[in-house]
């Protein structure tokens, strides 16, 4: 009774295992190769497989999704001797499984050797200067070698990027006082070219005041030159007419003309500003006096002209 039971035991863990191992669900995002013996001979999808237990069985399971991958710092030298620490990342994806499992033996550190590599020769055939400031170059040309590198191993290397690059202490101090000297050197450039605009629109401003301004005496010279020639005409037609008036007989003219410039030479006279005081003496009948005897003047000037007239003719009177 007791043997019975414990060999259907032993026939039901059996079968237990055995359906395990027959029985095979592959996850999303993985893939797992199938071997034969030890011989590969397909690679199982994501799903649900059947396999002959015993005869066939799985040999790597492989991730099919885009992995990181972590590049350990490095000292590297420059082209011009500098050393510098850098560290970078790597982003790849496995496309043939079969590939990753069977033609290399650690994927992840293989992989991490061949751009540490790739780094020393990039970074060793730049300057400090270029390496400092041109991280797109250098990760293309790292991407370039190693996925070119990584294709029979059936990997695409998608990205590779250096995280960092950090120089000696002492050149970074050096890096950053030449920084703020060059700083320093723009920030007086840019006063003194200031500086210079500035005095340029001053010079340009005071320029055009001072052509405004002779521009403006010219205008008031000339309005002064057309106001003294009106005045002139002015005082020539008053004149002129006053000498017509003489000539025609009319004393009352120039007597007029006498006191208005009389009356006009005693105002400015009392306006003058050096002329706090005036004290002269005036009498109206002095100047009514000078007017008649200006005006006795004129009447002889008459007489004359009369005198001057030559005589006409009297035709002889017809009697009866």
């Amino acid at each position: 009774m007791f043997p019975t039971a414990l060999f259907s035991l032993v026939l039901a863990l059996v079968a237990v295992v055995i359906l395990f191992k027959a029985v095979r669900m592959v996850p999303q995002g993985y893939e797992w190769t199938v071997e034969r013996f030890g011989r590969y001979t397909h690679t199982m999808s994501p799903g649900l497989h059947f396999l002959i237990p015993i005869v066939y069985g799985v040999g790597r399971k492989v991730n099919m999704m885009e992995q990181v991958l972590d590049v350990p710092g490095q000292e590297v030298i420059t082209k011009d001797n500098a050393a510098v620490r850098v560290d970078g990342v790597v982003f790849f994806q496995v496309l043939d499984a079969a590939k990753a499992a069977y033609e290399v033996a650690i994927l992840e550190v293989a992989m991490i050797a061949l751009v540490q590599t790739n780094i020393r020769t990039v970074i060793g055939s730049m300057d400090l200067d270029e390496s400092l400031s041109q991280r797109e170059v250098i990760n293309a040309k790292l991407l370039s070698v190693v996925d070119h590198a990584t294709n029979p191993w059936g990997v695409k290397v998608n990205r590779i990027e250096i995280r960092d690059i950090q120089p000696p202490r002492d050149l970074l101090d050096a890096m950053a006082r030449q920084m703020k000297a060059e700083r320093e050197k723009r920030a007086q450039i840019l006063e003194a070219e200031g500086s210079r605009q500035s005095e340029i629109l001053r010079a340009e401003g005071e320029k055009q005041a001072t052509v405004l301004e002779a521009e403006g005496r010219k205008e008031a010279a000339f309005r002064d030159a057309e106001a003294r020639e009106r005045q002139a005409e002015a005082e020539a037609k008053a004149t002129r007419m006053v000498s017509e008036a003489i000539a025609q007989g009319d004393v009352q003219a120039i007597n007029y003309f006498i006191a208005q410039k009389y009356v006009e030479a005693f105002k400015e006279l009392a306006t003058s500003p050096n002329q706090k005081l005036v004290l002269m003496p005036m009498e109206a009948s002095g100047v009514i006096g000078s007017i008649a005897g200006v005006a006795e003047l004129a009447r002889e000037a008459f007489a004359r002209q009369e005198e001057k007239k030559p005589t006409r003719a009297v035709p002889p009177r017809v009697g009866g």
